[in-house]
């Protein structure tokens, strides 16, 4: 209720709070999220409400009248729905600017699953400065609070925490003490921290799952027992890993469910194998346990359709099973068109995961971003053309989250004033509100969006300020889109960064993506021409198809966007009201976000200007590159001094040792130019 009180005191109502079978006549506002009193409001307010079209989550506001008073009723079928119905009448208050002025509506989830995918920093699937650092803040639960207090607000229902091995941080297994290393004191501080985080997780009406990746134990068991740490089948890891589960599940009662992946550690072992030994481990513990839990089942590399199926038949578990396919790889934020999946070894998409269609399970597309950490984004249609092409009926939901970067201390903001936000999430607000709103309700006006502008920074400001974002934060999906990528190192987006399948991001190689790379590499989207191929086109005089998109066209709707959204942000520069040393903070994001869409731009010419040169020797040609890249250079300057007075050089998984900053790569961006030269 604090948010509706909030609002309620904003426009000069004084709330008061009453039970529905307390009803008085100076009752403004009745919440019910029961369908006896549902009934009882029928009765004394002689009006039919129709709760029948209220789905789980969902909720309607409705204007009615009690004892010749009007009454504004927030009506729904569980506390969630209710939580939801408070939380929208809170915020049509502070749009409208009065009670007086909320309309009636009806709202339903578009998704019964809405998660993040938070990976933790403890057993961490990858070992970094850039994760490890956040050990202190994701053990505070007052972090936690407001990061729960986040998700609800933009109504994520899930919080699936990751990574290898969870389980001794949990519990001492009771046949197996030996694998947990703390002491009691020490396991007792971490099982208080666990049981108020999923405590408090529910009391928001958040469901909480902990995922691992399969065939893992602690370094202690390891010792203790002889055996592997990793990709180990024997007896005893099978017996430990089954007790672990049943043991976890009986000692927290507020923990929805568990996830496992398959195949990270399962060398050497077939589909059904690899299926077997979730039966025997996962599958088992849970049937042991004393309540049933939920179960997601994550669809990797060696994962197979005909097993999967077999293993969610043969469980029988709690229905729906929930099954991650990651969109795009680890680049969900690239085309809405589903290009890839983890799954592609053939050459192309694995439909039989939901074809035919699933009766237990619904698939759950994980959009990765390994794509951008430090820039603010936001583009709504973007996520509502997702959800448009690929909210199947078989599909029950979305993750959004990463795999190296954790979303808690602000590593990348220097020591400012205008800092007034205390964790990671908190300065990337507009991700987080874009995709859970969205998820929720796909049909969700701008309006919401442009008004949480408006309140930070003052009245007016909120229409130009998103229309910059949507403009300028299509360079990382049209970037990722150009440029194909699967696993997570090889693409960073917001550094213009790659690497090839064979090698990492630190192997010696400069990560930075040259004039060659993006000329030679092959496209995500199907629809783009990569500049190999269309100065292919172009000297055989080749018709190209309706609907394919040309490098010289995709770097046009670069610079329009890009130059659009520099216009936008600088009409608004002098018209903030409040927080304004904040607002240039996001002002910069996006044009930082604008001038390296710029610098696609030029480079994406410049390149199709180096191949045609290649091929045809025509020397203006080679002229036009160098001028092209020298253009692009200017904007990548731009880039720097626009984001060096906010963000400092920090550490990135990808980069292994080194740090990030855009200045760090401005010999890559004259090298291409000397490229050029030399040809």
């Amino acid at each position: 209720m604090g948010r509706l009180d909030q609002s309620l005191h904003e426009t000069g109502h004084k709330p008061v709070h009453y039970e529905l079978t307390a009803l008085a006549p100076k009752t403004d506002i009745l919440i019910t999220a029961d369908d006896r009193e549902t009934a009882l409001l029928q009765r004394l307010t002689g009006t039919a409400v129709v709760s029948s079209s209220i789905k789980e989550e969902g909720f309607q506001i409705l204007r009615l009248r009690c004892n010749n008073r009007p009454m504004l009723c927030i009506i729904a079928r569980d506390e969630k729905g209710a939580m939801y119905g408070t939380l929208d009448l809170a915020e049509q208050i502070r749009i409208k600017g009065s009670l007086e002025n909320v309309n009636d509506k009806l709202s339903n989830p578009r998704f019964g699953f809405r998660a993040i995918k938070f990976n933790l920093p403890w057993s961490s699937y990858r070992t970094s400065e850039a994760l490890q650092m956040h050990s202190q803040t994701c053990r505070d639960l007052k972090f936690w609070q407001r990061f729960l207090d986040m998700m609800a607000e933009n109504r994520f229902n899930v919080l699936s925490l990751w990574n290898e091995h969870p389980f001794t941080y949990m519990i001492r297994p009771s046949n197996f003490p030996e694998a947990c290393p703390f002491s009691d004191e020490e396991l007792a501080q971490w099982q208080r921290f666990w049981r108020q985080l999923f405590r408090m997780a529910r009391q928001r009406g958040i469901e909480t799952y902990i995922v691992n990746w399969n065939i893992v134990v602690s370094p202690e068991f390891a010792k203790a027992y002889g055996v592997k740490q990793k990709n180990d089948t024997s007896a005893i890891v099978r017996r430990y890993t089954r007790q672990c589960v049943t043991q976890v599940i009986n000692e927290y009662e507020n923990l929805t469910g568990l996830g496992v992946t398959l195949a990270d550690w399962m060398k050497d072992m077939t589909p059904e194998q690899r299926e077997d030994w979730i039966a025997e481990t996962f599958v088992a513990g849970i049937k042991q346990a004393k309540r049933p839990v939920k179960f997601i089942h994550r669809s990797v590399l060696a994962g197979s359709p005909e097993q999967m199926r077999r293993l969610i038949d043969q469980a029988e578990l709690p229905d729906p099973v929930w099954v991650e396919i990651k969109f795009n790889w680890s680049h969900g934020h690239s085309t809405a068109k589903l290009a890839i999946t983890h799954d592609y070894t053939s050459g192309k998409i694995d439909e039989r995961f939901w074809k035919p269609k699933p009766v237990n399970y619904r698939i759950v597309w994980m959009i990765r971003n390994e794509d951008f950490f430090i820039l603010r984004w936001g583009q709504p249609d973007f996520i509502k053309q997702h959800i448009s092409n690929n909210g199947a009926d078989y599909v029950g939901g979305y993750f959004v989250g990463s795999e190296t970067y954790i979303p808690a201390k602000d590593y990348f903001h220097k020591s400012s004033a205008h800092v007034n936000w205390n964790y990671a999430f908190e300065r990337q607000w507009l991700f987080y509100m874009l995709w859970g709103r969205l998820l929720y309700e796909p049909g969700t006006d701008d309006s919401i969006f442009e008004t949480a502008f408006d309140t930070r920074y003052g009245a007016g400001v909120g229409s130009k300020l998103l229309k910059a974002y949507s403009l300028a934060s299509k360079m990382p999906l049209k970037l990722a889109s150009f440029y194909a990528a699967t696993w997570d190192f090889t693409l960073y987006s917001e550094g213009f960064l790659a690497c090839a399948e064979s090698r990492g991001l630190f192997d010696g190689v400069s990560p930075f993506i040259s004039i060659n790379e993006l000329i030679e590499h092959k496209t995500l989207d199907p629809t783009y021409l990569s500049v190999t191929d269309y100065v292919k086109c172009v000297l055989n005089k080749d018709v190209i198809k309706d609907g394919l998109v040309t490098p010289l066209e995709l770097a046009d709707e670069l610079q329009t966007d890009g130059g659009n959204a520099i216009v936008l942000i600088e009409s608004v520069a002098g018209k903030c009201q409040r927080n304004r040393e904040s607002f240039e903070c996001e002002a910069a994001d996006v044009k930082a976000w604008a001038y390296l869409g710029l610098y696609f731009a030029d480079k994406l010419r410049a390149a199709t200007a180096l191949e045609s040169f290649r091929h045809t020797g025509q020397p203006n040609q080679k002229q036009k590159a160098v001028s092209l890249l020298q253009n692009a250079a200017e904007h990548w300057e731009t880039v720097i001094s626009v984001t060096q007075g906010h963000y400092q050089q920090v550490p990135l998984v990808q980069l292994g040792a080194e740090k990030f900053s855009w200045e760090r790569f401005r010999g890559d961006v004259a090298r291409d130019i000397q490229i050029a030269e030399q040809e």
